[in-house]
């Protein structure tokens, strides 16, 4: 179980994260608001306030106890070279994916980021993985610790989120800032919980995000796919 303890990063290793964690990278991340634009619709979230509660509580709920915990076993995974490891963590994804739009979701960014990382290494498998094991596949060359790796894996989630709350409630920039202040000064934690978690506590269990994505899938007027 990882710590609190300060990993010292080396400069190309920092700057491979930062990478990863940008939205800029061509892996799809602003098509999807997931399920906030359905939350919208419903009237569940409003405005700045309701949308910092909202993501706060999908951060330490849903992403802090599934996909950070997969995340970081995966990086160590890669690294050991343990493929039946990988294939069991990737089916774990697959199988906690409540909704046909939030599986198509984690397939085509696990397979876009697949796809990127073949472009600048060209050894790189071309064999189709969920977004957290293709992001913990970019992120294992290097020497960052899988917490390192999990922080910026969630602090890129929270920026697209953050657009997606700016583009569907609509907020203004300044308000998203707001938002992802909150959300910044509680990825830590997040992390740390999800470092912590024995396996078998993993979980997916978030019926009213189920409920939403089923929305979702048949909402009249939408601007995400998810």
């Amino acid at each position: 179980m990882e710590t609190m303890a300060t990993t010292t990063l080396t400069d190309g290793d920092l700057l491979a994260l930062v990478w990863l964690a940008s939205p800029a990278l061509p892996v799809g991340g602003f098509s999807y608001s997931e399920v906030l634009e359905a939350a919208v619709e419903s009237g569940l979230v409003t405005d700045e306030a309701t949308a910092a509660r909202w993501l706060a509580d999908q951060l330490h709920l849903t992403l802090s106890r599934g996909d950070l915990a997969v995340l970081a076993a995966a990086v160590t995974a890669w690294r050991d070279g343990d493929m039946a490891r990988i294939a069991q963590l990737n089916d774990w994804v697959l199988h906690t994916r409540e909704t046909s739009e939030l599986r198509q979701q984690t397939e085509q960014m696990g397979r876009s980021m697949v796809e990127w990382l073949r472009s600048i290494r060209p050894e790189t498998t071309s064999a189709h993985w969920t977004y957290p094991i293709a992001y913990a596949l970019a992120s294992s060359a290097g020497t960052a610790s899988p917490r390192a790796i999990a922080l910026t894996f969630a602090f890129g989630w929270a920026e697209n989120m953050i657009q997606a709350a700016i583009k569907s409630i609509p907020l203004g920039q300044s308000s998203g800032q707001r938002i992802l202040s909150r959300l910044a000064s509680e990825i830590a934690a997040a992390v740390d919980h999800a470092l912590a978690l024995p396996e078998d506590a993993w979980q997916a269990f978030s019926p009213m995000l189920a409920i939403l994505s089923a929305q979702h899938e048949t909402q009249y007027s939408r601007l995400f796919r998810s």
